[in-house]
């Protein structure tokens, strides 16, 4: 848009009489203004300045105008909604917070055009706009504005605008629509809003310009869209629609833009199309459109941007194409062409924008391409061979560059950094070798930069220290050598340097890149212990060192790191405990936003998807490439392969956002923490060859992502937790080589899960003993009990008192 931001712009125009330019009402209403406005911002004379010739004296109409970087709450405005007789009322790009009152609209029956765009307005839009019959103009877009949008809007008998984009609305689109009969503007794109393209929008016969894009919407075209016949612009790109485009569409005869990319639309592009004679842009890219490439598409004559990429045509490469239009941009995306550049592409003198990406082209890169001053130039992911012509690089207007993904070998030419406007260079995936030419740091607007998967060597890199906007950089998958290279600008913030031959230590010029987001240097010959400077990056969410030397311990600063979220410090020679400060690295605990670099690149409106290669990590049990669209849906934690040792630390368990956590390969000990169990977005748990002992945490089981585990070849005992997911783990390797582990997951019964039908062995000698014991003791002690009194005498018999009278007798 062409206003400048400002968060503090009104502009009022006031009904008035001839006699009285500025009525007092307004006066007061105004001054009121100035005064809650002033409070408000802590009365500062820079505020009181710009208000100066606001003042009770003076005619209102001849004030100056007040424009003050602030964010402001809308309470303080309510005083200009109390002017009754105004009119027009623009309050555009102030970052203005708060609900839209509906009393604040009650006074303003005599309004007729409301701006609201570009502030921080929040909450449902009031049905009380229903009531401002007059209202002509109404534009609430860029705001966040949520629900659904109120039936009373169609009260609006008079409305001619209206812009609703923007925002967060949802639910359907109104039935009755169409009884905005006087509307010629309609804008509700980029909402939420869900359901079909009404019906009554046929009653919208004044309509010029009906843009829909970027919604939920589902069914089909309407064919009685045909009796919009004064419609100049239609853009239902970015939606779920289906069916096929009506052929109806040709009745549409001053319809100059087209724009259905982007949806689910099937069947041929209709031949009427061609009557659509002030055509100028057709955008139709990634659809579900079938059939051969009508030759009635290049017999528009008006036509400047063409857009067919991503739908399954047939193009028939013998069919002779002398097109009738001059293009200012063409995209034949995944298409179908195969063979050469189409010959007649040449003869596109106007071309500023060539996509013929994703298609099956051979041969040697065209001398004639090299001429044609395009801005932007894709040929990725096709056939192409041979080396670049120099003369590619003296365009002095080319601003892309995309020539991944071919077979393009050769050195780089030497004037390269002649191309001073190209803003991104993608030549990844080609067999190009050879040094990087020192001219290409003369290229100042460089923002992205792609030679990876090469052959490239040397160890020497030009100085791109003075490229202040280049932010990507991917060197990896190359044959570079010597130190790792440092000489990027501080606004680097993706530095890719993995798998090349890259030795010594990491150096600390890497930590005066303030805004370094993603360093990746995995797969070199990195030495010496893991810097403590690397700890001063605290805008780093994405560390991966994997298959280096690296020596020492783990420095507890990194918990510094709080963006952090995925680190990868497998397979190199660490040492020492795992950091129980940890806990501290809160991009593990909650996962924050993606990446903050501009993406997608291109100019001339023209749009540049950029891939940025795979991260390399050991992804349950292999290694993965983790694409680089959806890291900002994982956290990962990957030690394993190392020589730690110590317990793992239980304050592990709080970094809740954790993906991975592959801790394998190293000399762990002690017990398994049930606060691992806290990890409640865990898919992958390895924990692996170490020397772990104790028994698995029950807690496991609330792991409820879990789909990997590994916990073989420690010496943990007892019962594998059962429920949920762990029920599903029940691969024995997984469990394999520890002390004395039992489960159903590895068909090995536990002793407390046997069933108790027959009294064990140890407990049926127990009570055989206990009996016959008491049995035979009792009978031994009989026996020794009267054997005892027989020796004393107990059992002889009593003598009678005569006895010894007789055995005297006896001797006599």
């Amino acid at each position: 848009m062409a206003k400048l931001m400002s968060l503090l712009q009104l502009v009022l125009v006031i009904l008035f009489t001839p006699s009285l330019c500025c009525p007092e009402d307004q006066k007061q209403a105004l001054l009121h203004f100035k005064a809650s406005f002033l409070n408000a911002t802590a009365y500062s004379a820079y505020s009181s300045s710009k208000f100066e010739s606001w003042n009770s004296s003076s005619d209102c109409c001849q004030w100056q105008r007040s424009e003050e970087p602030r964010v402001l709450s809308f309470t303080i405005f309510t005083p200009l909604f109390r002017i009754r007789s105004l009119t027009e009322l623009d309050l555009s790009y102030n970052g203005i917070q708060g609900e839209l009152l509906g009393d604040s609209l009650a006074n303003m029956s005599k309004l007729v055009s409301l701006d609201l765009t570009l502030n921080s307005f929040h909450g449902n839009i009031p049905k009380e706009i229903g009531n401002m019959t007059k209202l002509q103009q109404l534009f609430l877009s860029g705001n966040s504005f949520f629900g659904e949008i109120p039936a009373s809007i169609l009260n609006l008998k008079e409305l001619e605008t209206l812009d609703l984009s923007h925002n967060s609305l949802s639910m359907e689109i109104p039935i009755d629509t169409g009884n905005l009969s006087n509307v010629n503007f309609l804008d509700l794109s980029y909402n939420k809003l869900t359901g079909t393209i009404p019906s009554s929008i046929q009653k919208l016969t004044k309509l010029e310009t009906l843009s829909l894009e970027n919604n939920l919407l589902t069914g089909t075209i309407p064919s009685s869209i045909q009796k919009l016949t004064k419609l100049e612009t239609l853009s239902l790109e970015n939606n779920l629609l289906t069916g096929t485009i009506p052929s109806s569409i040709q009745k549409l005869t001053k319809l100059e833009t087209l724009q259905l990319e982007n949806n689910l639309l099937t069947g041929t592009i209709p031949s009427s199309i061609q009557k659509l004679t002030k055509l100028k842009i057709l955008h139709l890219e990634n659809n579900k459109l079938t059939g051969d490439i009508s030759s009635c598409l290049f017999n528009i004559k008006g036509l400047k941007y063409l857009y067919l990429g991503g739908n399954n045509l047939i193009w028939n490469n013998n069919t002779k194409i002398v097109p009738k239009f001059m293009l200012s941009t063409l995209s034949l995306k995944s298409f179908g062409l195969a063979g050469e550049i189409p010959d007649w592409i040449p003869k596109q003198k106007t071309l500023w924008n060539l996509d013929l990406s994703e298609n099956q082209l051979e041969g040697m890169f065209p001398p004639w391409l090299a001429e044609m001053n395009l801005y932007n130039l894709v040929l990725s992911d096709n056939n192409l061979k041979g080396s670049l012509p120099p003369s590619l690089f003296n365009n002095t207007n080319l601003g892309v560059l995309s020539l991944s993904r071919n077979n393009f070998y050769g050195e780089l030419p030497s004037n390269i950094g002649n191309a001073s406007a190209l803003m991104a260079l993608m030549l990844n995936g080609n067999n190009f070798s050879g040094k990087v030419p020192e001219s290409i740091a003369s290229i100042s607007k460089l923002t992205l930069l792609d030679l990876s998967n090469n052959s490239f060597s040397g160890n020497t890199f030009p100085n791109f220290s003075f490229i202040q906007d280049l932010q990507i950089i991917d060197f990896s998958s190359n044959e570079f050598s010597g130190e790792i290279p440092t000489n990027f600008s501080q606004g680097t913030r993706i530095l890719s340097l993995g798998k090349n031959h890259f030795s010594g230590r990491l150096s600390r010029n890497l930590s005066y890149m303030s805004k370094l987001e993603y360093l990746d240097i995995h797969d070199n010959k990195i030495t010496d212990e893991l810097p403590h400077f690397i700890c001063q990056i605290s805008t780093l969410q994405i560390l991966n060192l994997q298959n280096n030397s690296l020596q020492g311990s783990i420095p507890d600063c990194i918990s510094n790191l709080t963006n952090l979220r995925i680190l990868v410090l497998s397979s190199n020679h660490l040492v020492g405990e795992i950091p129980a400060k940890f806990k501290n690295l809160a991009g593990m605990i909650e996962t924050p936003d993606g990446f903050s670099y501009d993406s997608p690149l291109g100019l001339q409106g023209f749009v540049v998807e950029t891939k940025i290669n795979d991260v390399i990590v050991n992804w349950k049990k292999s290694k993965q490439g983790l694409s680089f669209d959806n890291l900002k849906n994982y956290s990962l934690l990957d030690l394993s392969m190392n020589q730690l040792s110590g317990e793992i630390p239980a304050s592990l368990g709080s970094l809740k956002a954790l993906k991975l956590l592959n801790i394998s390969h190293n000399n762990l000990s002690g017990k398994v923490p049930a606060s691992l169990g806290d990890l409640e977005n865990l898919e992958s748990l390895d924990l692996s060859h170490n020397n772990l002992s104790g028994s698995i945490p029950q807690s496991l089981a609330k792991l409820q992502q879990l789909t990997t585990l590994d916990v073989s070849n420690n010496k943990l005992t007892g019962k594998i937790p059962a429920g949920s997911q762990m029920d599903t783990m029940n691969d024995p390797n997984i469990y394999a080589n520890n002390s004395g582990l039992c489960g159903m997951q590895i068909r090995v019964p536990c002793l407390e899960d046997l069933s108790p039908t027959k009294p064990p062995k140890v407990e049926s000698k127990e009570t055989w003993f206990s009996w016959e014991g008491v049995g035979i003791g009792y009978a031994v002690g009989f026996f020794v009990a009267v054997g005892n009194l027989y020796l004393i005498g107990y059992f002889v018999p009593t003598k009678p008192p005569n006895h010894r009278r007789q055995q005297r007798r006896q001797r006599i």
